[in-house]
């Protein structure tokens, strides 16, 4: 019990932690993407996501997954304390990242015009992807140094990271939107990833790590076993972010550039904005769950506690989102953004069974089983598409939305039964006792919100689910941890720093 207890005291702190961050990051976010709404409007926005998502796309087939592996690697060492072990893949990480982030640079120059022809449909974005591939390098050595801060588990110093080099990163891009309006866009990309650079690298140089002096081909030899998983995670995450820039695509020619900026909009509002608890599992769950992962019991334990955190601190934020969701849409963006309200709708209901598919699909990347989680990396993301570009061709940005919560629905309902099959995963029956009565509440509030219309009635009503979804929560948070005792320890902690 008392293992448990601390458990949940942990995924609370991370959470917490990493909420915190996100709370920050959406801040600054909001801000920016206030800035570029009414500076740049729909058509930068557009600009942005296709410029960055073809950034992406090359960023992670080129980084060949390293960043994650490299976690796995020094999670399990540190789990293990083998002190010689960890500067050893530290030193090889360091290397490595140098070599991947050139190759990235490298591939973005040579395929620029192309990039441009498919992104745009003409040549003109050719210079803008060149200059733009500079920042892909800075990323890349970025997320090296991250690593060795997640997978050590320096929490505070990796949400430092995070937070003083977006807030900077913000400092100096609002003033280049408001002067430069469209022709600060690139600028911005690249300020942007120098500033991630150096607080990553601050924050990493932190940590007295003993360093050894290796060879290039040492390096490479001893980071084999890394690049072998890491090409299949380069390969799955090439293959997402190839689907979403296929429907990107997809929605410019059939909508328009101004299409694909509202459907960026949506689309961070949906992940990002309510998404506190997605970051919380790549920073904090993915090592610990790595860390047990030959342990069935113990992987058990550690997959129901995150799922159970998990569905009770998103549904409160769910339900707030779905009662607000005009007046956020207006407060992020502007009212020429209204288009995407029926989208966030539908799209904001698919997020508890996504944080639900996504704690399982952990357990097939903290296995290391290769084969499995390639094939379904295809078969999703084929699905994905499929689901997005018929919701899309039927019914625009509201047939996105319905489409995304089809689609996790479906998501959630095979990663239940292939973690089951294949490595003896059962969610307990209390849990999923929860997870229907936390549906029931944001079902009862998505119907209200597109049925009721009376403007008295329907604010009485979200107010009562609020309320209700909020002590729901509290209740079984309590069970788990003694909240109270854990705001006053956190509260002592903060009191003696």
């Amino acid at each position: 019990m008392a293992n448990n207890d601390q458990s949940y005291r942990q995924i609370l702190k991370a959470t917490s932690l990493f909420g915190g961050v996100q709370v920050f990051s959406i801040i600054i976010s909001v801000i920016r993407s206030k800035a570029i709404a009414v500076w740049l409007g729909p058509l930068g926005v557009g600009i942005i996501g296709l410029l960055t998502n073809s950034l992406k796309v090359i960023g992670e087939f080129t980084k060949l997954g390293i960043d994650v592996t490299a976690v796995r690697e020094i999670s399990i060492a540190n789990e293990h304390e083998d002190t010689d072990r960890i500067p050893t893949i530290v030193t090889s990480l360091k290397k490595i990242v140098w070599v991947t982030g050139l190759f990235g640079m490298l591939v973005t120059i040579i395929l620029s015009p192309f990039l441009s022809k498919i992104a745009f449909g003409n040549f003109e974005y050719t210079i803008a992807f060149i200059w733009i591939s500079v920042s892909l390098f800075f990323n890349q050595l970025s997320s090296g140094q991250l690593a060795i801060l997640q997978g050590l588990r320096k929490l505070k110093y990796l949400a430092k990271a995070n937070v003083y080099g977006n807030f900077l990163g913000l400092l100096i891009a609002l003033p280049l939107y408001y002067f430069f309006r469209v022709d600060a866009i690139v600028p911005t990309i690249i300020v942007t990833s120098v500033c991630g650079l150096l607080f990553s690298w601050f924050f990493s140089n932190k940590i007295k790590i003993e360093k050894k002096n290796i060879t290039n081909s040492q390096a490479f030899k001893e980071g084999k076993q890394m690049l072998n998983l890491g090409f299949m995670l380069s390969l799955r995450g090439l293959i997402t972010l190839v689907t979403l820039y296929a429907l990107q695509v997809f929605i410019s020619y059939f909508g328009g550039v101004d299409e694909v900026g509202f459907y960026a909009a949506g689309f961070v509002i949906i992940n990002s904005y309510v998404g506190l608890i997605f970051n919380a599992m790549r920073t904090d769950y993915f090592p610990r769950l790595t860390a047990v992962v030959n342990n069935q019991k113990k992987m058990e334990d550690v997959v129901f506690q995150q799922t159970t955190v998990a569905v009770l601190i998103l549904t409160p934020i769910i339900i707030v989102f779905l009662t607000l969701a005009p007046f956020i849409i207006k407060v992020l963006y502007s009212k020429e953004f209204l288009v995407i309200e029926g989208m966030i709708t539908w799209g904001m209901m698919a997020t508890l069974f996504q944080a639900i598919s996504w704690s399982l699909g952990y357990v097939i990347l903290a296995k290391g089983d290769s084969k499995l989680f390639i094939t379904t990396s295809i078969v999703f993301n084929a699905l994905f598409l499929a689901f997005n570009i018929s919701g899309y061709y039927l019914g625009g940005l509201k047939g996105l939305g319905i489409a995304y919560l089809l689609y996790y629905v479906l998501h959630f309902f095979l990663l239940i039964l292939l973690t089951k099959k294949n490595y003896r995963i059962n969610l307990k029956f209390n849990f999923f006792k929860l997870f229907m009565l936390c549906c029931i509440h944001c079902l009862f509030t998505f119907f209200v919100s597109i049925l009721v219309y009376d403007n008295i009635i329907r604010n009485f009503l979200m107010i009562i689910i609020i309320i209700s979804s909020c002590l729901i929560s509290l209740k079984e948070l309590n069970k788990k941890v003694d909240l109270k005792k854990s705001l006053k320890d956190f509260f002592q902690r903060n009191k003696k720093n």
